[in-house]
């Protein structure tokens, strides 16, 4: 997705030349970006945001992206938005290796919207079980600037991608992080990655005898969701094999790896979550 140039407020950003990369080394969208990137041997640079300290939502970033999202595309001056249409864009700007196999397209197309549809599951089993949060990350100011502005996205002023971050962050101020939401969000990545174990028997990828995008995509949520405690091993033995082989290439292992002091405190909470027994399995039934 490209934005309109009127809707792009940071206006000095339309005079980058070059492919220029907005992310956060921690979301799972830019990992599987940056992942994507080495495979093809491009060359880019990049503008990390620290998204625990709010900078996505800053008024500046704002001014890029309205969604408050990474990753962001910024190539000759045009802004794109949402990983997969950028991972789209990329395929045909760079097709060597090719990552999305013509003869596999309407289902890559079908199956990355079913990923995209995880995200906010994701991020609920990721705060709860890596980064140790039940709360909301996001202030009142913070989400009081990111509601305000009168932004669009192409044209459209309540943009439900916009209207679903909101009610995420507001729900999770409010709510936070249920049990119940967690056996929720847990159960539809069993059901997926269930369906993954299924087609690893015809073949060491995703689509069978070829790596592409899909294998780069699941294996960034399953390693996040192993940091977490997801018992692959025992669940799903094929798609922990998959994973293992995948991370021993470091262009995909590197991307994933957490900063040291997310390791350290997911050490200092999975000690006291196992003596509480409140650890992934303890509250899925997994």
């Amino acid at each position: 997705m490209q934005l309109i140039e009127s809707e792009i407020t940071s206006r000095e950003i339309l005079d980058w030349r070059g492919l220029q990369i907005f992310h956060g080394w921690t979301s799972s969208c830019s990992q599987k970006l940056r992942i994507f990137l080495n495979l093809k041997g491009v060359e880019w640079q990049g503008h990390v945001l620290n998204l625990a300290e709010g900078e996505s939502y800053s008024e500046w970033f704002l001014g890029i992206n309205p969604r408050g999202l990474v990753p962001v595309l910024v190539l000759d001056g045009a802004v794109h938005i949402e990983s997969n249409d950028i991972l789209a864009l990329l395929e045909k700007t760079f097709p060597e290796p090719c990552l999305f196999p013509a003869a596999h397209g309407d289902e890559i197309v079908r199956l990355l919207r079913h990923e995209d549809d995880l995200h906010l599951d994701l991020r609920t089993l990721s705060f709860r079980f890596v980064f140790g949060r039940t709360g909301s990350p996001k202030t009142p100011a913070l989400l009081d600037r990111y509601r305000g502005g009168n932004r669009t996205v192409n044209g459209i002023a309540n943009d439900p991608s916009r209207a679903h971050e909101l009610e995420f962050y507001e729900r999770l101020a409010a709510q936070g992080i249920t049990d119940e939401a967690i056996r929720t969000s847990a159960a539809k990545f069993r059901a997926a990655f269930e369906e993954l174990e299924q087609r690893l028997s015809a073949g060491p990828y995703y689509l069978g005898q070829r790596l592409s995008i899909l294998d780069i995509a699941w294996f960034v949520y399953a390693s996040r969701l192993k940091f977490g405690g997801y018992p692959f091993a025992r669940l799903h033995p094929r798609v922990d094999a998959w994973r293992r082989t995948l991370a021993q290439d470091e262009r995909f292992s590197r991307e994933v790896e957490l900063p040291k002091p997310v390791r350290e405190n997911l050490e200092r909470n999975h000690q006291a979550w196992m003596e509480a027994g409140s650890m992934f399995s303890d509250i899925t039934g997994f």
